[in-house]
């Protein structure tokens, strides 16, 4: 039996966030620019923090002169973190009959159902090795907040105009394309959390301010409980999900 009233889009998941702070029970003092505002903050930490916020991928770009000149690349804006680049050119190098692997796969892959394919993946691993060692990875640079990736290497040489590079990275869940992504529990607590410590501070400089209705608010009391939902949502998340502190030893 699917569920009722669940968010679907950011109008509704406003309103879900809203109805778990009282609307329409009681009045809920806060502007559509401040909900939208709070539903970026709770993004936010959702991306950087919570499991099901990020999505390991992998970005195919293809070079062209201009990056060749520039010596990077420009990445979109939804990868939020870049591990490593896949090595330049094929592995198999069809182009140069005298590439020790093009020799391997010509001479003794004739067949792969007669012979263990053990030997072959042993002196793949080995030449993985040396080339680890003499050449090693090309290393990169990036920050998410101006989306470029740096490679360290020589562009004029390395690669061409119109090959590939492919980056194994990390690319935030847009629960705009991801509908399902607006009912997770933790980006609804922590946007509820959020909202409602907005409604506390629009309300607790007018302390024991009565509404039409008869009711009294006490945004200090919404303000304080909100807050202290808020740490302890960052404190459980950052401590389920970040590096622990290793000891120096010696």
């Amino acid at each position: 039996m699917p569920l009722v009233n669940q968010p679907t889009d950011r109008k509704s998941f406003g309103l879900y966030c809203k109805r778990r702070c009282g609307f329409g029970v009681t009045e809920t003092p806060i502007s559509d620019e401040q909900l939208s505002d709070r539903i970026n903050d709770a993004l936010l930490f959702w991306w950087d923090w919570c499991f099901d916020g990020v999505e390991h991928t992998y970005y195919k770009y293809q070079v062209t002169d201009t990056d060749k000149t520039n010596k990077y690349i420009t990445l979109p804006d939804n990868i939020i973190g870049a591990v490593q680049i896949f090595d330049i050119g094929d592995a198999l190098n069809t182009e140069n009959m005298f590439d020790i692997r093009y020799q391997i796969a010509l001479n003794d892959l004739y067949t792969l159902t007669s012979f263990s394919v053990v030997p072959y993946y042993m002196a793949m691993e080995h030449l993985a090795l040396l080339e680890l060692i003499l050449v090693g990875k090309k290393p990169i640079r990036y920050n998410r907040y101006d989306n470029i990736l740096h490679v360290d290497m020589n562009w004029m040489e390395a690669i061409n105009a119109g090959q590939f590079i492919i980056v194994d990275c990390y690319s935030i869940v847009d629960p705009d394309d991801l509908v399902n992504a607006y009912q997770d529990r933790l980006l609804g607590r922590y946007a509820t959390a959020l909202i409602k410590q907005q409604i506390g501070t629009n309300t607790k400089f007018y302390g024991g301010i009565q509404t039409l209705g008869g009711v009294t608010f006490n945004g200090q009391q919404i303000y304080d409980e909100a807050t202290a939902e808020i740490k302890h949502i960052e404190e459980e998340e950052i401590w389920r999900y970040a590096d622990r502190p290793i000891d120096m030893i010696g």
